[in-house]
This record gives structure tokens, sequence and C-alpha cells, in this order.
């Protein structure tokens, strides 16, 4: 468990989200409060439809909320422009998702230079960086793979990289072992469970695995547009 005196990486207060549908809105997230500190994992389940989705594009800066506010690092969000946000989201946000989202026509090494490349770093030192991530990840022996040469674990791994090349400060992930067998998704658990002890980030999972989020620090419940303990 996290110690109370790591800083605060992710901060939300009064987080609500409104969607207008005909005559009618529909409010997804209702006033919904979280903290997170560096290094510490928190879990959040809930049933389809319940807002998940919602929640991480708004702590992600993918998606503005109707009120209150999103904080990450320290740096409130909604003062950030599209630019900025993107800059901000470049180096202080990494995403995970169920489906890798690789690029097929570069290898892995390359997909997970992006973000360093984007950054505006030389490629050959964003190469240089990526393989140094690879290592971490099992995966720098098949560098020079491209994702439909990967199996699905192998791509999933790779997609951590890329997310990690930043040393972001908040770790979104949107069910990360959804779409992997059970022995891959096992290795993916113990690789998250060396990251959170070998990193300053703070960690953000959504999922409907209850192995997955048995691992966490915190296991929150989204219901009703609110986050309960689980």
């Amino acid at each position: 468990m996290t110690s109370d005196t790591q800083p605060v990486m992710l901060e939300c207060r009064d987080l609500t989200r409104t969607y207008h549908e005909g005559p009618q809105n529909v409010t997804v997230l209702d006033g919904l409060d979280l903290e997170v500190r560096a290094g510490e994992r928190v879990a959040v389940v809930g049933s389809s439809g319940s807002g998940k989705t919602t929640l991480l594009n708004l702590l992600g800066g993918l998606d503005h909320p109707s009120r209150g506010a999103v904080h990450v690092a320290g740096q409130p969000l909604a003062a950030l422009n599209d630019a900025a946000m993107g800059r901000f989201r470049n180096r202080h946000i990494g995403f995970v998702y169920q489906f890798h989202h690789l690029l097929a026509e570069f290898t892995a090494c390359e997909n997970a230079a992006l973000p360093l490349i984007v950054r505006g770093v030389k490629r050959r030192d964003a190469e240089q960086r990526a393989m140094a991530i690879l290592e971490r990840v099992g995966m720098a022996p098949r560098g020079d793979h491209k994702p439909g040469e990967l199996s699905g674990g192998e791509r999933q791994r790779v997609a951590i990289a890329r997310a990690l090349i930043t040393d972001p400060s908040l770790m979104l992930m949107d069910e990360p072992t959804g779409n992997l067998d059970q022995t891959t998704a096992a290795n993916i658990l113990g690789l998250m469970d060396e990251l959170a002890r070998s990193t300053a980030c703070a960690f953000v999972i959504v999922t409907h695995d209850p192995s997955l989020a048995a691992h966490q620090d915190r296991v929150l419940k989204l219901d009703g547009g609110r986050l309960l303990a689980s």
C-alpha cells in the first residue's frame, strides 16, 4: 500500500459528465471524487455502461467534464487548450487499452518509440530508449518484429512499453488483460506488479477481471455515477 506521504498524482473533485440525448440529459458521472498518490494502483470496476470509459477519457483529458475538475501532477486539465493538452498528455499520461492499438507497419521498437518521436526526440535516441523499455518488459529480443508477428501478450507488453517510455505521472489502463488468455494475463499481472513497485506514477485500471482488481491497492466500484469502496 502506498504511503500517505507520497505526492498526489491524480485528484478529481465533483467530477460530473452529462450527455444530451434529444430532450433528455443523461448523467453518467455524478459528483465523483478521487485521489491517487504516486505508486498507488486503483482498480475501478463496474457493469457495462456504468461510465468506466467515460471516466478514463476525462482523467486523460480526452473529454471535458460538465462540472468539476481533474488535476494530474498538480496541473488542472481545464486550464490547457487542445495543443497544450496534447503536449501535457505526451509527457505525463500513459494509456494502455484492451486492444493494443499498435501500428501494424512499425516494429515493436518503433511503436514504443513513437511518443518520444512525436515529442521531437531524435529517432536514434528515441529507439535507443525504446529498446531499454522493451528490455524492462521482456520484449527486447522481439524489438524488430512487427505486431502481426507477435502474440497477444507480446503486443500488450509493447503497448505497456509505449505508455511507459515518457515516464508518466499517471497510467490509465482499460481492460489491459481482457483480450488475453489466462496464462498470458497472469504474466501481464506480474509485470504490472513489478512496474508499480519500480515507478512513481499513479495507476488507474478499469477492469471486469476480479483477479486483476484484487492485485491493486484499492478497488472502487463505479455505480450510479459515483465511486464506492468495493
